[in-house]
């Protein structure tokens, strides 16, 4: 908060439950003074010196009154603005944390304990990089939404509404810590409308993924086709890893550290899966399926994308990895399969079995799941197998 400091209202200044309030002084810019819950009351100055935002201790109150402490931040603003400051003993320097700084802290300190999808929110967070070198207290509400309108030109509005959702996060994560006072975007409403996406591939758009994949070799063709004929998440099927998989059962079972829900998922393999599995060169001393390195799973989605959408036809429409999961729902759905089925062979929550039920479900209908994704995978292998496309050009 900002107001002109006087004695009586550093008297009343009192932090409650927070772990410190901030008053800057309407008087004098860059001065202000910081109450801590312990009932700690210290002036500081803050100015750039040599390219660098600083918080510069003045002094605490009472032992130095607020006359003394503004005399004090007027000599430091004064050698600052001379060049010849210099930080003394007694008045200890603190660097206020870039944006780029906080970042960092926020996904190592927060994201990576907490989220299993830490380098998504990394890389949405990346979408702020023009505001990577501005002080954490200095980020203001316009700039915040100048990125989401850069977001939205750029022609992907929902990925905005994921920016300010990120962005959020971390602001109230630099409250929580003291950083900052209040959230400069707290009641900032996401810049777009979003619609229920209802994608579903068509069988000659099936047919073209398919065999656009078989022109990536190793081991983007083999992961793509596995995403077709399971229907699980991509950053699941990316993981997938041979202590995972039972192959006298069948099975690919999911701990639940690698799952959305964080129940363990297993999901009955169709023959076509288990026979691509088999073909899938190992990596020595690699516990991963697909990747290129033998040390991380196979990422990249988006260059992948741009090289399945140069081999499609010119009139496929807008698609996304996450369609596949939809279309094997629909497609499974016209092949009779009930909905319950369904929801246990895509591990998706659907209400239908809830409480001990939703504990079990995982074992009850393995048969039924297996039934459906082996109609399935038929269904899949046929349009691939039987149905080549011209080269595209």
């Amino acid at each position: 908060m900002k107001k002109v400091l006087t004695t009586k209202l550093l008297n009343s200044l009192d932090p409650g439950e927070k772990n410190r309030i901030e008053v800057r002084d309407a008087k004098m810019q860059g001065f202000g003074v910081r109450v801590y819950r312990t009932g700690r009351k210290v002036f500081d100055y803050k100015c750039r010196v040599d390219g660098r935002r600083l918080r510069i201790a003045v002094g605490t109150y009472p032992l130095i009154s607020l006359a003394e402490a503004r005399q004090k931040a007027t000599q430091i603003a004064r050698d600052v603005a001379l060049g010849v400051y210099a930080a003394k003993d007694d008045l200890p320097v603190e660097a206020t944390p870039t944006l780029r700084e906080v970042v960092d802290q926020f996904i190592d300190l927060y994201a990576k304990p907490n989220t299993k999808d830490w380098r998504g929110s990394q890389s949405i967070l990346r979408k702020f990089r023009s505001l990577f070198d501005r002080p954490i207290d200095e980020i203001r509400r316009r700039d915040v939404v100048a990125v989401l309108d850069s977001i939205i030109a750029s022609g992907t509005p929902t990925r905005a509404n994921r920016a300010l959702a990120a962005i959020k996060k971390l602001m109230n994560w630099c409250v929580d810590r003291g950083m900052i006072e209040v959230s400069p975007i707290a009641a900032l409403k996401p810049p777009s409308r979003e619609y229920a996406r209802d994608r579903v591939l068509t069988d000659q758009e099936l047919i073209a993924i398919w065999n656009a994949a078989e022109g990536e070799g190793y081991p983007f063709e083999q992961f793509i086709k596995m995403l077709l004929l399971t229907g699980q998440r991509r950053g699941e099927v990316a993981g997938m890893r041979w202590s995972e998989i039972f192959f006298e059962d069948g099975i690919w079972t999911l701990p639940g550290a690698r799952v959305k829900n964080s129940q363990v998922h297993m999901v009955p393999l169709p023959e076509a899966a288990i026979d691509l599995l088999h073909a899938v060169p190992r990596f020595i001393d690699s516990d991963l399926v697909f990747t290129t390195n033998g040390r991380n799973p196979v990422s990249g989605f988006g260059r992948l994308k741009r090289r399945l959408d140069a081999a499609l036809p010119d009139d496929t429409a807008d698609w996304r990895f996450h369609d596949f999961r939809r279309t094997a729902s629909t497609g499974m759905a016209k092949l009779g399969v009930l909905p319950h089925v369904i929801d246990a062979v895509t591990n998706h929550k659907s209400g239908v079995v809830s409480g001990v039920g939703a504990t079990y479900n995982r074992y009850t209908y393995l048969t039924e799941k297996r039934h459906a994704l082996e109609q399935w995978a038929q269904v899949v292998g046929s349009l691939g197998k039987d149905h080549k496309l011209e080269p595209h050009n």
